[in-house]
């Protein structure tokens, strides 16, 4: 059964749902009701699960992962994550978006260059993309460098990005199976931002 475990850390609530070493998805944000409502909506449909207020040492590590990326840190552990019920284009888009280093983004369309279909199909991936933060579809942009959309809202999606600066001055390609995705210093983002 499927386990919700939600926790609040310095004001920011993290949830993840998991059962035994597998995460079904992960949400956060600043009310714990949306928080295990996001949980909810990302979750397969028919299948039972319980909330619980114990939190569990391996749920315990998701969020203790997902507050380091919250506020700016890469997270060097990987998870199991429940793909099964994505199509296998989410799959593929979204494998692409986890290779996505802190401090670089990268766009719709490079996106879809590199694992098919269009910017916008990536766009609709992105919206539904049940692994925030573990999966960064936050450091993913509009191909001018504006923010694009961000289901957390873009205010949440920008202050993520600052937290990610690292100083880089240069793009990279980065290899994915039989193509390579071009990212880009999140400085890019800001300067567009803030010029």
């Amino acid at each position: 059964m499927l386990t919700l475990h939600t926790k609040n850390v310095d004001e920011v609530w993290f949830g993840v749902a998991c059962e035994d070493e597998k995460v079904f998805a992960t949400a956060f944000g600043f009310d714990k009701s949306k928080v295990l409502h996001s949980l909810l909506e990302s979750i397969p449909f028919n299948v039972p699960f319980q909330h619980s207020e114990n939190i569990t040492e391996f749920a315990e590590k998701i969020i203790s992962s997902l507050t380091e990326i919250y506020n700016g840190k890469g997270c060097s552990q990987r998870f199991n994550l429940a793909t099964e019920p994505l199509s296998s284009y989410a799959r593929k888009v979204l494998e692409a978006v986890a290779l996505i280093p802190v401090g670089y983004v990268t766009s719709y369309g490079c996106l879809a260059k590199a694992a098919g279909g269009s910017p916008r199909a990536v766009g609709r991936v992105m919206a539904l993309n049940p692994f925030p933060l573990i999966i960064p579809c936050h450091r993913v942009v509009a191909s001018d460098f504006s923010l694009g959309g961000y289901r957390g809202g873009l205010q949440v999606k920008l202050e993520l990005l600052k937290r990610e600066k690292r100083g880089y001055a240069t793009e990279r390609e980065i290899p994915i199976k039989n193509a390579k995705i071009r990212v880009f210093p999140v400085e890019y983002v800001l300067e567009k931002l803030f010029v």
